[in-house]
């Protein structure tokens, strides 16, 4: 019989209020923000005691990466639709006509192709087993991180470690 232990924070201070403008085809959302709130479970076997990991070391993990992204512009630095450049004080981000610029302290470049839910889960959990790794937790056997952008509309991602 195969036992599946496992801890999961959500919610009590796990949310960041964040902007972006998503792609969807060949077309760019308008700019608009979300006020996201952060579900992670992690899965593994117990520790000598007994317990998978503590809620607070999850939580504040969660919080951290949270706090990176919130009040930021979010930014798809590997989209393949947007024109995107740096300098020392500001982003332009170019769309067809449309051209935006944004002050370099309020934008969190993310290393993925589009600010869609899935992809920010994504982020969030990679973000968060790097935290975890650093203190040493070993014993997790699987991460899943859910980003919901409202009420009844959230994605997902999950993946085995290895």
């Amino acid at each position: 019989m195969a036992i599946d232990r496992h801890v999961t924070v959500e919610h009590v201070r796990l949310k960041f209020a964040a902007a972006h403008m998503a792609t969807l085809g060949d077309e760019l959302e308008p700019l608009h923000g979300h006020n996201y709130l952060v579900r992670c479970r992690v899965d593994g076997a117990l520790t000598s005691d007994r317990w998978v990991i503590d809620f607070g070391v999850l939580k504040r993990a969660v919080r951290e990466v949270c706090d990176e992204l919130d009040h930021h512009f979010l930014l798809q630095e590997r989209s393949p639709l947007l024109d995107i450049h740096r300098d020392e004080e500001q982003w332009t981000v170019r769309f067809r006509t449309r051209e935006y610029r944004f002050p370099v302290e309020d934008v969190v470049a993310l290393p993925i192709e589009n600010t869609t839910a899935e992809l920010l889960a994504e982020y969030i959990a990679e973000r968060v087993l790097v935290r975890l790794a650093a203190g040493g937790h070993v014993n997790l056997t699987r991460i899943a991180v859910d980003v919901e952008e409202m009420p009844g509309q959230a994605s997902g991602y999950a993946r085995d470690l290895e």
